[in-house]
């Protein structure tokens, strides 16, 4: 069973370990930053926009893709991640969200 992918429900795992599944084999994750945007004045009411943000291991670098992650209590879920930086201790990883309530 998937979770809901909201801010609330990712705010739930802040911390937590998240195995993304990629042609070699799978790839730990850690959940580290979940960021909220809240809506201008001049922007459509009811709109749900947020950013995850991964932390993975420094000696694979995945290219932006859509990949499913397994997380044990948010169960299977499929997401677009972007590689945003990278360095010594590792890659960083985000994922944007903008969709309807």
């Amino acid at each position: 069973m998937s979770a809901n992918l909201t801010e609330k429900e990712f705010s739930q795992h802040l911390n937590s370990t998240f195995r993304v599944k990629f042609v070699d084999g799978e790839l730990p994750l850690e959940l580290v930053e979940v960021k909220g945007y809240p809506a201008s004045p001049s922007e459509q009411s009811g709109m749900e926009r947020f950013s995850v943000l991964f932390d993975g291991p420094r000696d694979i670098r995945l290219p932006q893709a859509t990949y499913q992650l397994r997380h044990p209590e948010m169960g299977e879920v499929d997401i677009f991640l972007v590689p945003i930086s990278g360095d010594e201790k590792g890659v960083r990883y985000e994922a944007v969200f903008n969709y309807y309530k």
